[in-house]
């Protein structure tokens, strides 16, 4: 015969004393996520709180000036530079250097992407050489797009030259009456329009096509 309490386990090898001390120490233990996440959600509404502040502070100018530069770039694709210069010229907009220059700062732009379109609107209405475009592009009595932007321009541009070529030459044969050998060699000259030889042999071999 077993005398009372024989044959019972101590309390702390008991299942459910064990359970009890696991959700003890799970609850409380810190919130190490719970606080990074306070902390992160923190930090980002300082953030929005400073640009808040930040946009409060620029004036009517500058945001007008932002604007401008704004449809300059999406609709005429001009470069950062003609940009610039087309925001305080007295021709222009007349707006003072600084706030030009936090228009540019501040103005999200594809300078590559807007040079290629120039490329292309060049090539399509002004029928343009490979060089003849490049030129254009990078002049600082052009567009000012920086060498890189131009370059990228002329690398993606799809278009054909000899039929540029083509264009030009009857242009310059019906509008100016010049000879074959002179239609030839204004498209090839350096002070002309820097066709290649072979584009210009195209031209004037289909000029009476």
């Amino acid at each position: 015969m077993k005398k009372k309490g024989e044959g019972k386990k101590p309390f702390y090898k008991r299942f459910w004393f064990w359970v009890l001390i696991i959700i003890v120490i799970i609850i409380a233990m810190p919130k190490g996520n719970d606080s990074k996440s306070e902390s992160s959600t923190s930090s980002k509404t300082t953030q929005v709180a400073k640009k808040a502040a930040k946009k409060s502070n620029v004036s009517t100018e500058f945001q007008n000036s932002l604007i401008k530069a704004e449809s300059y770039s999406s609709m005429m694709h001009m470069s950062k530079q003609g940009i610039y210069d087309q925001l305080t010229s007295e021709y222009g907009e007349s707006f003072s250097a600084e706030a030009a220059q936090y228009a540019i700062d501040n103005l999200k732009a594809n300078f590559n992407k807007n040079a290629l379109k120039k490329a292309k609107s060049y090539s399509d209405s002004e029928h343009l050489s490979k060089q003849g475009l490049y030129d254009q592009l990078s002049s600082d009595s052009g567009e000012k797009f920086t060498t890189d932007e131009a370059q990228y321009a002329i690398d993606n541009l799809k278009t054909n030259y000899n039929k540029n070529a083509l264009s030009k030459a009857k242009s310059y044969q019906k509008d100016m009456n010049m000879s074959l050998d002179a239609v030839r060699e204004q498209l090839t000259a350096d002070a002309g329009e820097k066709f290649t030889a072979d584009e210009a042999n195209y031209a004037i071999q289909h000029l009476n096509d």
